[in-house]
């Protein structure tokens, strides 16, 4: 059960689907060049991570059954892993683009990568994986159209739009890691990045002269698919565009029930797209929003991204107050009854013609039951580290998929636990072992003071309930088995959540 301290993902297919590909499913290809650059998102000269020379990178943008080939160079000084977050791989797990799957891509080498977007359509977005790299840039947005067979539960939009937001640091990656190796915490981010730049000068105290903003033009009386991606490393942000009302579509490859919202909170990993229609007065432009949550207002006023809305027909500048996001710092409430609405349009048609509905999750028999927990970093062999249960994953020398492959000895156990363990936190690379073809309940549990967004690499699960307090058999008689959202990351405040 999702207990904002609690989270019940329930429904974890394990299944390696047959992914074969016919005559017509088309072969799509992307060049990637992965090098440093130096940009000033904050005012301030820094080495990032660009694709191509972007920063961000291109996005990737492929149709339903494509099978999409992305061959990457390595220019950078150290090993490298892309990772496609949110895509399902079926029967391709080691093309996923991390360090269990994958070994990674040495300096000055390449890597092609081949997957195909098996029966997914949706909004997602890739980066780099390994070493931290993701907090110098790397990332871009991931495309899945449908099929022209395939109808899409709202009219076509007049244009689509993918926005990109997240915390950063003046501090490149590697000193970032540094700071994390040396048990020490990363401190408040020096802002927050739009599509890469830094925010619009609303305040001249707190935004300094010279900062590139990013500008989004758009028609009015137009409405937009916007896609926005919250590809930071640790802040959870509220998304708003003052005066226009947010309608929610879709996230993560599931079509929702619509509704809108004024903002929205979108945590770390967590994708979204919404219908915007452009139906304001156009004397002034209008101010795009993603602030930090759960923090001290007060102190982080300065960690704001903000880019501007014009209208092609536009009198001024944007002007005056930023809109105003939640106010909550110490109450988890409004986020947490804000996911809870986010829910599945069973009605709709996803990348199949049949309705997404007709997969009855809720009829299915639980096979596995796993109470993950997880509580503040400890001292471990004298690191401070992270637990899950009680253990700290070792990654190991050789990639968990490829040991399994060529059945190498000892390489990992699959010996994790259904239950947190007892006594002093250990070391392993325990792996769950989970059953061919069978159906998994995961509750993740979040004795931690802060929140934490979970992501599963290469599958979907549904978010079935979400509370405050300690998960019990109980808690099961919340769960929403009709229509809870199928997605690939999900946060946890600081309780409970089931899957």
């Amino acid at each position: 059960m999702a207990l904002c301290r609690g989270l019940s993902l329930l429904a974890i297919h394990i299944a390696l689907l047959a992914s074969l590909c016919s005559a017509a499913d088309l072969f799509v290809y992307f060049d990637f060049e992965v090098s440093y650059i130096t940009a000033s998102p904050l005012g301030v000269p820094q080495q990032v991570i660009a694709i191509n020379g972007k920063f961000p990178g291109p996005t990737i943008n492929v149709t339903t059954n494509n099978n999409v080939v992305v061959n990457v160079r390595n220019k950078l000084d150290e090993s490298l892993l892309i990772h496609w977050s949110g895509i399902q791989q079926r029967r391709s797990s080691w093309q996923d683009g991390l360090l269990g799957t994958n070994c990674p891509i040495p300096p000055k080498w390449n890597w092609t990568y081949q997957f195909q977007v098996k029966d997914q359509v949706g909004s997602f977005f890739y980066f780099p994986s390994l070493h931290f790299q993701r907090a110098s840039g790397g990332f871009g947005g991931f495309i899945i159209n449908n099929r022209a067979i395939i109808p899409i539960p709202f009219d076509t939009p007049d244009g689509d739009i993918t926005i990109l937001i997240g915390d950063w640091y003046t501090r490149n990656h590697t000193a970032l890691r540094k700071t994390l190796d040396a048990g020490k915490g990363l401190g408040m981010p020096d802002g927050v990045l739009i599509n890469g730049k830094g925010p619009y000068q609303y305040n001249t105290t707190l935004v300094p002269d010279g900062i590139d903003y990013e500008t989004i033009e758009v028609h009015p009386g137009k409405t937009y698919r916007i896609r926005v991606h919250n590809v930071g490393i640790s802040t959870s942000l509220n998304f708003r565009i003052q005066n226009h009302n947010l309608l929610l579509a879709e996230t993560e490859g599931s079509y929702t029930v619509q509704q809108n919202y004024t903002s929205l909170d979108i945590h770390v990993g967590q994708s979204y797209s919404f219908l915007v229609t452009m139906d304001q007065n156009a004397s002034t432009d209008y101010y795009i929003v993603a602030s930090a949550r759960f923090v001290n207002e007060s102190q982080w006023k300065r960690v704001t991204g903000v880019a501007i809305l014009h209208y092609t027909n536009s009198k001024g500048k944007a002007r005056g107050p930023l809109p105003e996001g939640p106010n909550d710092e110490f109450d988890k409430t409004f986020s947490m009854n804000q996911a809870r609405s986010i829910r599945w349009n069973v009605s709709a048609s996803g990348a199949r013609p049949n309705p997404q509905g007709s997969f009855r999750y809720g009829s299915i028999n639980v096979t596995e039951v796993y109470v993950l927990r997880n509580k503040p970093p400890e001292m471990i062999d004298g690191k401070r580290r992270a637990t899950l249960s009680g253990i700290s994953f070792v990654n190991p020398s050789t990639p968990i998929r490829l040991a399994d492959w060529f059945k190498v000895k000892g390489a990992y156990k699959l010996d994790f636990p259904t239950k947190p363990v007892t006594g002093p936190p250990r070391m392993e690379t325990s792996v769950i072992n989970g059953t061919y073809r069978g159906f998994m309940e995961v509750i993740l549990q979040n004795n931690d003071t802060k929140m934490h967004a979970y992501h599963m690499s290469g599958y979907a699960f549904f978010v079935v309930g979400m509370d405050y307090g300690e998960w019990t058999d109980n808690s099961r008689g919340t769960y929403n088995k009709w229509d809870g959202i199928a997605r690939t990351t999900t946060q946890v405040c600081l309780v409970s959540i089931s899957s």
